[in-house]
């Protein structure tokens, strides 16, 4: 752990520290990224997980729109800048180790890439895997580039 968070351990409360010094501060794995939680600021429900770099956070923090990275795609993940499912923030938390990221969001639209709200939608239950909830929209649908008109 970092001298920073040490010392955010035994901090009053509202004591504040500049960001640059707890982002260069934060616990990134061996590629640069920190687990990123979303859940939905008015419910608690939880959305997704999904990896950010300093980059993306710094980015999520001046914009208020959420941003990630994608380590399919090997560049920043602006959440909905396909599928218009955006995620604006509404706060954001370290955890006590500097090691992941809690993001409170005011998710629109589905949030799971299978139209579903949240993608922790399988359930695991005496000795089975159960689906728990619908697809809110047709992935097929939430994806499709829209056809321009002639």
């Amino acid at each position: 752990m970092t001298d920073t968070f040490k010392e955010l351990e035994r901090a009053e409360l509202d004591s504040r520290l500049p960001i640059e010094r707890v982002l260069a501060a934060v616990r990134y794995n061996a590629d640069g990224l920190i687990p990123a939680i979303a859940q939905q600021h008015d419910t608690g429900e939880v959305l997704m997980m999904a990896w950010m770099n300093r980059e993306s956070i710094e980015e999520t923090l001046s914009s208020r729109r959420v941003c990630y990275w994608s380590r399919s795609r090997g560049k920043l993940w602006r959440k909905g800048e396909t599928s218009g499912q955006q995620q604006l923030l509404r706060s954001a938390s370290l955890d006590c180790d500097g090691d992941t990221l809690l993001l409170q969001v005011d998710q629109k639209g589905p949030a799971c890439h299978t139209g579903r709200r949240s993608c922790f939608y399988v359930a695991l239950e005496e000795g089975e895997a159960r689906i728990s909830s619908e697809p809110l929209i047709d992935p097929d649908t939430l994806y499709r580039k829209p056809s321009v008109e002639r």
